[in-house]
């Protein structure tokens, strides 16, 4: 039986109690259990009489942990008998003793109700992007530079030019001018083919240690194509006005899709400032812990320890504003979530399975697997969750298209 003895916003206070005959059936179940695998000298294994079992491990510790184990199977009846929807959960009082219910009080953080704001009335000032000419020329010039090929000069290095060396000790490797140290890039300007030069090598300090005798292999140049007719046929372009149309073409779904996304970003913005919410602290403590195991992924990508950076943040007195702002953003997050959650379960948007399927299908392929492989990996309650969030984000959509 369960009850709840008060209700503050998220907070919940419930008390359960479990009828005496479950306890001393559980009791029992639990005393066979132990005594299957203990050995008792005197006894074969298993063979022992529960009451020496018993005496031997002691009626107090089994009681504690029939405690344990009767929490465990009776506190998810009990939430769901309640209507609750837990985020986290602590045993404040529970009292067993023998021949009598178990009975415990739980103080329980309710997933919170939330109210939206009257987003009907949203106005979003995010102002298109205008495609220009002179978007369309810069788009050209990058495809020029990606269709570039490096080719050999018979000519001094220049800036810019890469240069192809072996060392005395007979390592090849090419050297971009452009990216070199000044040292380096000073000691093989204007140096041609066949050339024969010592390139310094500088310790910490920038003093020089030694040389290293480097010959010139060869010299090599970007050369980058003319933008004209036989440009655009490579890009399977019929003229160079078909190129420039599709650049164009192209240029204006990106920006109608930055023009989208950025009205999303505005209304969720708007939607989760104007939400009329209580956050249980465990929700934000989580997702505190997912930002910082997001950090600790890309800081250890480049060698540092999450630990080391805290560290160093809190040796120059920035520790405190990197917390608050984990705090902000964290909170920022949550409220968002629960807003596009929330929105979903007003508008409840359709989903064909047709387009289910297709979803999937574009999910599998962007991770590199086919749908059964991706419906394997993810399981039952993964699939659940990339259905509600990608019915949120659909809700999202048909929310904005309301707005016009």
């Amino acid at each position: 039986m369960a009850e709840i003895l008060e209700r503050s916003g998220y907070l919940v206070k419930v008390r359960v109690e479990v009828p005496a005959e479950r306890v001393a059936q559980g009791y029992e179940a639990l005393l066979r259990e132990v005594a299957g695998r203990v050995r008792i000298p005197g006894f074969r294994p298993g063979k022992a009489p529960l009451k020496v079992v018993e005496a031997r491990l002691g009626r107090k510790e089994l009681l504690e942990d029939l405690k344990e184990r009767l929490l465990d199977e009776t506190y998810p009846e009990a939430v769901r008998e309640l209507g609750l929807q837990p985020v986290s959960a602590r045993v404040v009082e529970a009292s067993l003793e023998e021949g009598a219910p178990f009975v415990y009080v739980a103080e329980v953080e309710n997933y919170p109700e939330v109210r939206l704001p009257d987003w009907r009335s949203f106005t979003l000032e995010v102002a298109p992007v205008e495609v220009t000419e002179e978007m369309v020329e810069k788009a050209l010039e990058e495809l020029r530079q990606r269709y570039a090929e490096l080719v050999p000069v018979d000519r001094g290095a220049e800036e810019g030019d890469h240069v192809f060396v072996r060392t005395e000790e007979g390592a090849e490797f090419p050297i971009d001018l452009s990216k070199a140290l000044p040292h380096v890039r000073e000691a093989l300007l204007g140096k041609k083919a066949g050339d024969v030069v010592q390139v310094p090598v500088l310790n910490e300090k920038g003093e020089k240690v030694r040389e290293v005798r480097t010959e010139i292999l060869e010299v090599k140049t970007l050369q980058v194509p003319e933008l004209d007719e036989e440009f655009a046929k490579t890009l399977e372009a019929e003229s160079l006005e078909d190129l420039r149309a599709k650049v164009r073409e192209s240029l204006k779904r990106q920006a109608e899709a930055e023009h989208q996304a950025a009205r999303e970003r505005a209304f969720l913005d708007k939607l989760a400032e104007g939400l009329e919410v209580d956050i249980p602290p465990s929700m934000l403590q989580a997702e505190e812990r997912h930002l910082l195991e997001h950090l600790a992924e890309d800081l250890y990508r480049e060698g540092i320890p999450l630990e080391a950076y805290l560290k160093a943040l809190e040796e120059k007195g920035e520790l405190p504003k990197f917390k608050e702002d984990l705090r902000q953003e964290a909170l920022r997050r949550v409220r968002i979530a629960l807003a596009k959650e929330k929105l979903a379960e007003e508008l409840r948007p359709e989903l064909s399975e047709e387009e289910w399927q297709a979803y999937l299908q574009s999910v599998a392929r962007a991770y590199g697997l086919s749908p059964q492989e991706l419906r394997r990996q993810m399981g039952e309650g993964g699939l659940e969750r990339l259905k509600a969030s990608y019915l949120q984000d659909k809700a999202v959509r048909e929310a904005l298209a309301q707005l016009g």
